[in-house]
């Protein structure tokens, strides 16, 4: 069979090839997260504490960030450093559900829509309540993962170069 040429000089199977690595990638990065996570539920850290999650915020950027360098480093290509793209649309499929759902008698009676967001994503404390109180694992920490591996893939790239 003839493979169809496609601007940039790449054939379709150029093109699953990449489409390929990518979802791999965004795979790795995000089970980086479960790992992550994994830890922190043997460990028994108290789900309401403000410093746990703090700690797990930042560790769902750097530790994605450095498994991204290891495997920019040992599979060179340009993927890899693209996957923040799967991390910001997920954020958006995230958000346009988020909204979609119904508040109620809570923390978030009557919230706007940016409130809403805010309080579901990014507020330690006090959250909304929405997404079952797991708006900032849902919302936060996976296009977080997705975006620490991106860069890491790119400052290891940068540095073969």
């Amino acid at each position: 069979m003839e493979s169809v040429e496609i601007r940039g000089n790449k054939t379709t199977g150029d093109l699953a090839r990449e489409a390929g690595w990518f979802a791999l990638h965004t795979l790795l990065a995000v089970l980086v997260l479960v790992v992550i996570v994994a830890v922190f539920w043997l460990l028994h850290v108290d789900p309401e504490a403000s410093l746990p999650k703090i700690i797990c915020t930042v560790l769902a950027l750097v530790v994605p960030m450095g498994a991204g360098f290891v495997v920019g480093r040992m599979v060179p290509g340009t993927v890899a450093s693209h996957i923040w793209i799967s991390g910001l649309l997920f954020f958006l499929v995230v958000c346009v559900y988020t909204l979609d759902l119904p508040t109620g008698n809570g923390l978030c009676n009557g919230c706007g829509a940016v409130d809403k967001l805010w309080r579901t994503f990014f507020t330690i404390e006090m959250n909304s309540g929405l997404l079952g109180g797991d708006g900032i694992l849902i919302g936060t920490w996976i296009p977080l993962s997705m975006i620490g591996y991106a860069i890491g893939a790119k400052l290891a790239r940068n540095l073969s170069e």
